[in-house]
């Protein structure tokens, strides 16, 4: 039979071919002892993923995590950080379900930041529930096992005579009955038992994982106002402060006078703050805190504090000028950080080609609640209270400032009035303890305001994505070209690090599995000016807007339906080895567990699609785009509808959003998750902007730095989940469903008015004089 050569088969065998690379990496040279070099198979340390390779790894152990009471209510500590995303109920509904808990009567408490006790409490990368999931199902077997074992001795019979069922011990034979209180502290004397022989609940016997009417244990408290966030802190004596920060990154204080403010009533003390040099990863910036009995009292103090700045290197950048810089270096051959085939010279002999440049600002995250910490120092001990998201680094920074070990430091954890990544980040919580210290450990709530939160914030990078590529005859791509300008979120640890990370590099860009044979990916160095941070779905946003709106403008180039183009670039439906395509992190998760599934990107187009019922005929004015991507080993697609009146009036119509994340925990989160994923990336696609001027932010609040609004939302909203599948490992949910949105709606512009998007935001570029 005679094979006829595709370009599919050309992407097989590239993949084929750096996979035996990296299996050849792992044979070592050794020199023997007669001096004779030869080949021998290195026994490296197996590699660690997921929450095993995260910094205080996992613990099961059900002592930490659950208590039961003798009235039999069950207390579960919830270790990762509530910020709208629902994880205080989730966890409890992963331990009742096999613990075999009444749901009804289970308490939720918050963990301090402790992860010797309580393993890995970062709040960020879409992990919480994907890591997990596992070993809070055998924390409540684990605790199961141990109940029934204790009911089992009091009646003197076989453990395996006796059952947990609804939150009491059942022995089968007798029809005997224990409530779990009755036999708790004999059960919590037992030895734990090996996590080898634990039985864990089948899918099919699910009361609580997957079903999407379980309500939100903190919503009664959160809408009749009772629910505690960060600002929300009071203690006795309990001092405020805000701080005056230098307006450039890497700026410092030359001098200051504060007689003035020191006269406003109010007012009590003003603390210098010294500034962290440059990079100054996750510390405070420096400035003057002024320090009053009101927060009102603290900010007219600052209005009129006299400051003398140094603006430092960073005191000239300037957006216009930094995005020539970017372009210049989209537009420089560079370092390729995936080269398959010789994408440079199918483009040199090509007769079709499609080049596109796009433009993406910095972001703020502009979270609902600012920023704010209230700390308090007692016989040497430091205790806080804050909305963070990674409450083992603020401990280890807050210890490191105060001269203090982390033993002397309670991280408290509150309810987060938003995330996004901003509150990942502790600098707000060690200045509250420098401030802390300074007035002898007397209690002090530091508040940012909204305009501290733009124009001192950690920000999503500004970048320019260049895409070039090549068509044959039947318009299919057969050469893919992209480069990458951005500053890279390390250049806020190191300034030598001018090129994006390969994490950052495998967020949309080196791992594309489109089936064309010729595929290269560089990145470009540039410096950073600004302090860069994780923001929600991180790298994704500019890489899955440039690769989606390129898709689009390939499919228009070949006179292609966009929805099928998409769907026939992915190939044949297969599991790639994502090392195959350069990505040795992998969001941190085992190639193994967690290939690229081509089958599964196909489904949620399809998915989204069919719910919007793509391709029916629309009325003029009227456009659909669509768009996928596959972040934090999740997949996601979304279609957006527009209308666009004869002046340039942009209105959303709907918006249909798919998701494929393996499991499903908690459904109604999910849908809840999506839904705001929506809302956020249609208001960054239109609005978000942070823009520079000589060194300092130029946004100040929400009169020019809008967020969507009512009248800007979609009529509907519909969400559709994958089917739950638990044969495949959990994904995330918390990002993946940001990254097609603002490709999708730009792809509908285009579709209702011919005028193509490729700098964000959208502003007022579609309207007509």
């Amino acid at each position: 039979m005679t094979h006829v050569s595709t370009a599919t088969d050309a992407v097989l065998n590239n993949a084929r071919r750096r996979l035996l690379k990296g299996l050849a990496s792992g044979l070592a040279l050794a020199v023997a002892h007669t001096g004779e070099v030869y080949a021998q198979a290195a026994t490296p340390t197996p590699p660690k993923y997921g929450g095993d390779r995260m910094p205080g790894g996992l613990v099961d152990n059900p002592l930490v995590f659950v208590s039961i009471a003798t009235d039999g209510t069950v207390t579960v500590v919830c270790h990762r950080q509530e910020m709208g995303q629902g994880v205080r109920t989730s966890i409890p509904m992963v331990v009742a379900e096999e613990l075999e808990a009444d749901l009804t009567r289970v308490r939720v408490i918050q963990a301090p930041g402790d992860e010797k006790k309580y393993g890995n409490q970062n709040t960020d990368g879409s992990r919480s529930m994907r890591h997990s999931t596992e070993p809070l199902r055998r924390v409540g077997a684990a605790a199961r096992t141990m109940l029934q074992a204790a009911a089992a001795a009091r009646w003197g019979v076989p453990a395996t005579e006796v059952r947990a069922l609804n939150h009491e011990l059942v022995h089968q034979a007798s029809g005997r009955k224990l409530g779990f209180g009755e036999v708790a502290a004999a059960a919590a004397s037992l030895p734990i038992p090996d996590r080898s022989t634990l039985t864990l609940k089948a899918p099919a016997q699910f009361r609580y994982i997957g079903k999407a009417d379980i309500p939100l244990i903190d919503g009664p408290d959160i809408v009749r106002g009772r629910a505690a966030y960060g600002i929300d802190t009071r203690l006795p004596g309990m001092v405020y402060a805000v701080v005056a920060r230098p307006p450039v990154v890497g700026g410092r204080l030359k001098s200051f006078k504060a007689e003035k403010t020191l006269q406003v009533p109010g007012v009590i003390r003003v603390v210098e703050l010294k500034s962290t040099p440059l990079p100054a990863a996750h510390h405070p910036l420096g400035g003057v805190a002024v320090v009053a009995s009101n927060t009102w009292a603290a900010m007219k103090g600052r209005e009129v504090l006299e400051l003398d700045w140094d603006s430092g290197p960073n005191g000239t950048y300037d957006s216009e000028a930094y995005r020539l810089t970017l372009e210049k270096a989209a537009r420089t051959p560079s370092k390729a950080v995936r080269d398959d085939g010789d994408t440079m010279a199918a483009l040199a002999r090509a007769t079709r080609r499609v080049e596109a440049e796009y433009y993406l600002p910095h972001l703020a995250h502009a979270t609902m609640e600012p920023p704010v910490a209230t700390a308090r120092i007692v016989d040497g001990h430091c205790e806080v209270w804050a909305p963070v998201q990674a409450p083992q680094g603020a401990r280890d920074n807050v210890a490191a400032h105060l001269g203090f070990k982390p033993e002397q430091v309670t991280m408290n954890v509150t309810l987060l009035g938003g995330g996004f990544g901003r509150k990942s980040k502790s600098d707000f919580v060690s200045e509250a303890a420098l401030v802390s210290k300074a007035m002898g450990g007397t209690p002090v709530k530091l508040q940012w305001t909204r305009d501290d939160d733009l124009r001192h914030g950690y920000y999503h990078a500004v970048a320019v994505e260049r895409l070039e590529a090549a068509l044959d005859s039947t318009g299919k791509p057969v050469a893919w070209l992209h480069r990458s300008a951005a500053p890279s979120i390390g250049a806020t640890f190191s300034l030598e690090n001018r090129m994006l990370r390969p994490l950052e590099m495998g967020m949309t860009a080196i791992n594309v599995p489109y089936a064309i044979p010729n595929v290269r990916v560089e990145s470009p160095e540039v410096a950073a000016h600004a302090r860069i941070g994780w923001f929600r779905a991180v790298y994704n946003i500019p890489h899955a807007f440039a690769v989606q709106c390129f898709v689009h403008e390939l499919a228009v180039a070949a006179g292609r339906d966009p929805k099928d183009y998409l769907v026939e670039l992915l190939g044949p439906d297969r599991r790639i080895d994502p090392r195959t395509l350069s990505d040795q992190i992998n969001y941190g998760e085992s190639p193994e567990r967690y290939p690229i599934d081509t089958g599964r990107m196909r489904r949620v187009i399809e998915l989204a699609a069919a719910g919007a019922r793509w391709g029916r005929k629309l009325p003029k004015g009227r456009g659909m785009g669509i768009a996928m991507a596959n972040s934090f080993v999740s997949y996601s697609a979304a279609v957006v509808e527009v209308e666009i009146d004869n002046k340039g009036l942009l209105r959303i119509v709907d918006v249909d959003i798919a998701l494929d994340c393996g499991p499903h925990v908690n459904p109604e989160r999910i849908t809840s998750q999506l839904e705001g994923s929506v809302i956020m990336g249609l208001g960054l696609a239109m609005h978000g902007q942070i823009s520079f001027k000589d060194g300092s932010v130029v946004q100040s609040n929400f009169h020019d730095h809008p967020l969507a609004r009512h009248a800007e939302a979609p009529r509907e909203i519909r969400v559709h989940l994958s089917p739950s599948d638990h044969s495949v490992a959990p994904g995330g949910v918390g990002e993946p469903g940001l990254p097609p949105v603002a490709p999708a709606l730009c792809n509908a512009i285009f579709a209702a008015t011919g005028k193509r998007i490729r700098q964000l935001p959208i502003g007022d570029q579609l309207a007509r004089g």
